[in-house]
């Protein structure tokens, strides 16, 4: 029996799928946010840290 058959099984699978995905993109727009608003400065610094 393919796995396939065991999901459509479950009632209420779904929910797991948009959850998991709102929760994906929580997260990706948090770090964008954070990534785009950072101190250019600080972040040249940080990269230059292994070439010290």
């Amino acid at each position: 029996m393919k796995f396939i058959n065991y999901i459509e099984k479950v009632s209420g699978i779904d929910i797991y799928g948009l959850t998991s995905l709102g929760i994906f993109m929580t997260i990706f727009l948090v770090v964008l946010i954070g990534v785009w608003k950072a101190d250019k400065n600080k972040i040249k610094q940080i990269s230059e840290i292994p070439l010290n």
